[in-house]
């Protein structure tokens, strides 16, 4: 059974940092893409960055672009999204999840929605807030 325990949310003015962890179990890690995705209450989640299975590729949304990075730790079984230059704008619910059809720039183009996985394969969320 697939299962993630995510941690690193909180509350931080702009301008701050925080660094997003999401713990894996449940399937080889190792040899998963891995993606971050956020969601703002009442509007259609979004794609922030995801990283290939070995780490070598990493994408991320033009609106985070230079302020986050993505990282993974495949000893630990952990992906992490370190968040610099906190904006407003970044207010959301995140969520880490397994990219079963890989790590690409389609996972934020156009056609994101078919790049999701099933329910079973994303976190619980953990909150972040930025506050002006």
């Amino acid at each position: 059974q697939v299962h993630f325990v995510e941690s690193g949310g909180g509350s931080v003015q702009a301008g701050g940092s925080l660094r997003l962890s999401c713990t894996a179990s449940g399937f080889t890690f190792e040899d998963t893409d891995m993606g971050w995705f956020r969601q703002v209450l009442g509007k259609e989640r979004e794609p922030v960055s995801c990283m290939s299975w070995d780490g070598h590729s990493t994408f991320h949304a033009d609106s985070v672009k230079g302020r986050f990075t993505v990282s993974r730790d495949n000893a630990k079984n952990t992906v992490y999204l370190q968040m610099n230059n906190l904006i407003v704008e970044d207010t959301a619910m995140y969520y880490c999840a397994v990219l079963l059809k890989g790590c690409s720039p389609r996972v934020f183009g156009p056609i994101a929605k078919a790049y999701e996985p099933p329910s079973d394969f994303w976190g619980q969320g953990t909150q972040v807030t930025v506050s002006s």
